[in-house]
């Protein structure tokens, strides 16, 4: 049988593994971000200064996937929600189940944290995505809207 790959939280010993992640996922989107923001990112994460996160590693310490979560109070919830604000798998571990994975590992930290609900967004052609996120969540019912600032 071959081992499973690891999820654990993502530590500051991780930056060299998280930035080929995050430098993945922001190709995706095509996005470029400033390199301070990138900084800023990781170190929040890493330390799980207001964003928290999950690596995905091979039986052999290779980097598969991320998640970043974030908690929040709610007007609606005494326990708050968790929004999944980043999920990514590298292609080439695709169909391995770590998206699956990933969101498990978040939702797990979300019971243990006392929120009520967890969500995310995606984009309308992120069609791969979507199928798993409706195999696994109920699709909300809102439009979201957004002001640049």
């Amino acid at each position: 049988m071959t081992p499973s790959p690891l999820i654990r939280a993502i530590t500051p010993q991780d930056r060299t593994a998280w930035d080929g992640l995050w430098q993945g996922y922001l190709s995706f989107y095509e996005v470029h971000l400033a390199t301070d923001i990138t900084d800023a990112t990781f170190a929040r994460v890493s330390q799980g200064n207001g964003i928290n996160g999950f690596i995905a590693l091979s039986p052999e310490g290779t980097p598969l996937g991320l998640v970043h979560y974030t908690f929040h109070p709610s007007t609606w919830s005494k326990g708050g929600y968790c929004y999944l604000e980043d999920l990514f798998v590298k292609p080439e571990a695709r169909g391995l189940r770590l998206g699956r994975a990933l969101i498990t590992a978040t939702e797990t930290a979300a019971r243990d944290y006392g929120a009520t609900r967890l969500y995310w967004n995606t984009e309308e052609f992120n069609g791969t995505a979507r199928r798993l996120y409706e195999r696994l969540a109920k699709r909300a019912p809102f439009v979201r809207y957004q002001i640049a600032l």
